[in-house]
């Protein structure tokens, strides 16, 4: 039974809807999925007014740009009193997540993907698309790659510790287990950590890695990169010149 939050959406029937565009010259009516602001808050762990308010604040930059505005709707709350929410597109919320920290972003992120690839199963299921397991793999390295190119946008320029490892020519286990002796950091949870007192000094960046089998299975791996200012701190801990 799907979960639902106090009060429906007088205009949007669900969370997660079809959003029909006016139909084209050709009578083709283009079909978008949608997701609304009080799903945001949700899964962001945010107050919903906060949301509403975030998204206000960020539609004139939208409008200018983009030439469109953010979809208003409404809902009923606990007392029964219509409150407004929005409905937006993909673009729109990942546009949104912006202002949002690395977790809630990421949160944001993953359920579109996990969204995204229901409906990939939900048509297979109905007959109307039955591709071959090496376009069910392409699709899903579609989906995969919109969504991590902005959740990994801190890590872009990052270096794993592998890389890392190599440029003291060790092997990426000596490595992790002299930086562990070091106290520079810790593992947990099967994920290498830096430590507590380092956190603030912009060493490490987490990278998120999501795949899909071809029976729709997602994993989520997410682990420890270096900047170049972490570098420059390996470089001074373990007697190398700093460059």
């Amino acid at each position: 039974m799907r979960r639902m939050f106090p009060g429906k959406c007088a205009k949007i029937p669900t969370f997660f809807s079809q959003n029909h565009s006016k139909k084209m010259k050709t009578n083709i009516v283009i079909t978008q999925q949608t997701m609304t602001s009080l799903e945001i808050a949700e899964l962001t762990g945010k107050q919903h007014f906060h949301v509403m308010e975030a998204i206000r604040k960020m539609e004139p930059a939208w409008q200018k740009i983009a030439a469109s505005n953010f979809r208003l709707g409404t809902y009923k709350d606990a007392n029964g009193q219509l409150r407004p929410c929005y409905q937006l597109t993909k673009t729109e919320c990942l546009y949104i997540a912006t202002k949002f920290n690395d977790e809630a972003r990421a949160k944001l992120v993953l359920r579109w993907q996990e969204l995204e690839m229901a409906d990939v199963r939900g048509k297979m299921a109905e007959g109307r698309c039955l591709p071959e397991p090496k376009k069910i793999l392409a699709l899903a390295d579609e989906i995969i790659g919109d969504g991590l190119r902005l959740l990994n946008a801190g890590a872009e320029d990052t270096l794993t510790a592998t890389q890392v490892a190599k440029t003291f020519n060790m092997t990426v286990y000596d490595f992790n287990c002299v930086l562990r002796d070091m106290g520079i950091q810790y593992r947990r949870y099967g994920r290498w950590n830096i430590s507590d007192d380092l956190v603030a000094r912009d060493l490490v960046r987490q990278r998120t890695h999501v795949s899909y089998s071809l029976k729709g299975e997602k994993k989520v791996r997410t682990y420890m990169t270096w900047t170049m200012n972490g570098l420059r701190f390996l470089n001074a801990k373990l007697g190398y010149p700093t460059f």
